[in-house]
């Protein structure tokens, strides 16, 4: 391993992800010493890596098929399924830790992703037809071309952008058909808003000047406007993660919708952690209740998890008394 030292000096205003204290105040920074490894470790074969594993006490109830499934997933991805397995502050693992208990825990979080993305589709879908209802209602058909409609020229003319990009890849006969006979920049907000991506749409809803039809927008889903912006924020940022195959069902979230003050539809206890999964779902089964009230994700979800009974709720936030939640007791099946 090559060790290289290098002195990396940061004086600038530039704001980094500092506590809000400290970036409000806007003072120069200083980083005066960083020292930085050159990684050169090789890539080893599945054979050794399963080799590996023993050594630090897995045990492999079917080796063929875990090296089956290691030729298909990488080692790297299924790791932080065989993180709970392992002694604290430690690489081998706890006594009776198995392969197949890890690959468990890897399907049953594939298996939820799924779910989660099939209702977010639903609420994705019901937030772009209520902006473009409401919003081309109060401010015409191309409101979201218009300046006047947004907090700053500079956020609206990066959403112009995003926007503009979108569309030139988009390849929708209706698209391709538009472009053929008229000479707007832009469709109708209705037919611009199916082709652009939900973090988009969380962007323009949050850049929005504030006012009575913002308010309208998060009204239809019983929340306020603020309220709506976090919680759309953490929904895109969920749908990042189930999108691109991401580990989500222990997962600490960097980005948790905001604890609300009041709502008009009925919602859990806050829990403690309302940084693991459980709160997020929650403000999911929240959105349903409006996007589509005969849901059922809850009955769902319950069938999932007595599918993987090793797996702990406690790791994902969910309180020991969560299925006497209103929100959590649907029996729909």
């Amino acid at each position: 391993m090559v060790s290289q030292t290098r002195n990396i000096i940061f004086a600038s205003t530039y704001l980094p992800r500092f506590p809000l204290e400290q970036r409000a105040q806007g003072k120069f920074f200083l980083n005066k010493r960083m020292k930085t490894n050159y990684y050169q470790k090789p890539q080893i074969s599945v054979e050794d890596q399963i080799k590996l594993l023993k050594s630090e006490g897995l045990t492999f109830i079917n080796e063929a098929k875990a090296n089956h499934l290691l030729q298909n997933i990488s080692l790297f991805r299924l790791k932080s399924y065989l993180k709970p397995f392992r002694l604290q502050n430690s690489k081998n693992f706890k006594t009776n830790s198995t392969f197949e208990a890890a690959y468990a825990l890897y399907k049953f979080d594939a298996e939820l992703r799924k779910m989660i993305c099939s209702e977010l589709e639903k609420i994705e879908v019901s937030i772009r037809t209520q902006l473009s209802l409401i919003m081309s209602q109060n401010a015409g058909v191309y409101w979201f071309i218009d300046t006047a409609n947004f907090k700053l020229n500079q956020l609206h003319n990066n959403l112009l952008t995003s926007l503009k990009s979108e569309l030139n890849r988009s390849d929708e006969e209706a698209i391709i058909d538009f472009k053929s006979k008229y000479t707007n920049d832009f469709p109708p907000s209705w037919m611009t808003f199916e082709i652009s991506s939900f973090g988009t749409l969380s962007k323009l809803y949050s850049w929005l000047n504030s006012g009575a039809s913002r308010r309208q927008v998060a009204s239809y889903y019983g929340l306020s406007d603020t309220v709506m912006i976090s919680w759309l924020h953490s929904l895109v940022y969920i749908r990042n993660i189930c999108a691109h195959h991401g580990r989500l069902w222990n997962k600490q979230m960097s980005i948790n919708p905001i604890i609300p003050r009041k709502l008009k539809l009925p919602f859990v206890s806050i829990p403690q952690e309302t940084k693991k999964l459980y709160y997020i779902l929650s403000t999911i089964l929240y959105f349903l209740q409006t996007v589509n009230p005969k849901n059922t994700f809850a009955s769902r979800f319950t069938q999932l998890i007595d599918k993987y009974p090793q797996v702990d709720l406690n790791a994902m936030g969910f309180p020991n008394n969560w299925q006497k939640e209103p929100l959590w007791n649907n029996t729909r099946t």
